[in-house]
């Protein structure tokens, strides 16, 4: 069997959403995350220094969370260098948050650990000409996709640190989701052939 036809294999097709075929995975199979491990863990290092004003050491984070010291350290660095963490030295030295979290948006946070933030190679922000894709001159999907990266920015953009750190786990829904309808069937291009894998 092809390495294409084992990845198909995978995968059950769903075709009940009015547009065409979707790939959906089957139970136990890997799904994919939009966030990368480094934000996932920038995210929980914030969050533990949110909850101690008087900061933290990358040593009790890195125990807290059951990660390894030296990936901690790396993302503190970086962190400190994005202007979201400051550092003290010394003996009672550590970190703690160099801004408010009420200041700090999601998307300002992806945005600097994940070197920008794009949904698609051919997304604003793509910066280097080989990285687009090369379908781009017969793409149908540019402008829809390129809408929905856009709102999906915006959602991102509505919602701060201190909102994800809220302990009652209440996220408010930000006014950017009501900018989120799907897309309407006339503006996705129809397919006229199946897209191989």
């Amino acid at each position: 069997m092809a390495a294409s036809e084992t990845a198909l294999a995978e995968y059950d097709y769903l075709t009940k959403n009015g547009i065409g075929p979707v790939l959906i995975p089957k139970t136990g199979g890997r799904a994919m995350t939009l966030l990368s491990r480094k934000a996932d863990y920038a995210l929980l290092i914030l969050s533990y220094l949110h909850q101690k004003p008087v900061g933290g050491t990358a040593r009790a984070i890195a125990e807290k969370f059951g990660i390894s010291h030296p990936f901690v350290a790396n993302i503190l660095k970086e962190l400190c260098q994005n202007g979201f963490v400051q550092s003290h030295r010394g003996v009672k030295g550590g970190y703690a948050l160099a801004r408010d979290a009420a200041t700090i948006t999601l998307a300002e946070l992806l945005e600097a650990i994940e070197d920008g933030l794009r949904l698609t190679m051919c997304n604003p922000g793509a910066q280097l000409e080989h990285e687009n894709c090369t379908l781009m001159g017969v793409c149908t999907l540019k402008g829809p996709i390129a809408e929905v990266h856009h709102r999906l920015l915006e959602v991102l953009r509505g919602v701060t640190l201190a909102e994800l750190f809220d302990p009652s786990g209440k996220l408010p829904q930000p006014a950017a989701l009501h900018a989120l309808p799907l897309l309407s069937r006339s503006s996705i291009a129809p397919m006229t052939e199946p897209v191989s894998v």
